[in-house]
């Protein structure tokens, strides 16, 4: 299995900072993307970004220009969120995914690890 591990998240002011990490491990074969999800009170879970490891980047319209996704050669995964506004706040989730064939249905499955979220609050 694949275990994630978020961190970096926490109060700040708008216009404010915050690096956000994902430490991954386990069964790490054939994930592909890595991305960062969010969901506010009372929303449904959204993505935020995402990247392939050919380094193919996605992102949320609102979030663009103002947030970065990033990953390295050690499994982990980045997210850096500068001039943040409150409609960031939210919990944060490292999500990987893995694909694999199915030749009972002749289709591919996606099954998708998830972190256990850290919170990100802007508010002055």
């Amino acid at each position: 299995q694949v275990q994630l591990v978020e961190s970096g998240g926490g109060l700040v002011q708008p216009g404010g900072s915050l690096r956000l990490s994902c430490a991954a491990s386990g069964s790490i074969f054939s994930i592909d993307p890595m991305g960062w999800y969010r969901q506010a009170p009372g929303k449904q879970r959204e993505l935020v970004a995402t990247v392939t490891f050919g380094g193919t980047t996605n992102y949320a319209d609102s979030v663009k220009g103002r947030f970065t996704i990033s990953r390295d050669n050690a499994k982990n995964t980045y997210l850096q969120m500068n001039n943040l506004n409150p409609e960031d706040t939210a919990v944060y989730y490292c999500n990987a995914r893995r694909l694999q064939y199915d030749s009972g249905v002749g289709s591919v499955r996606a099954f998708d690890f998830w972190g256990q979220g850290t919170q990100v609050t802007v508010s002055s």
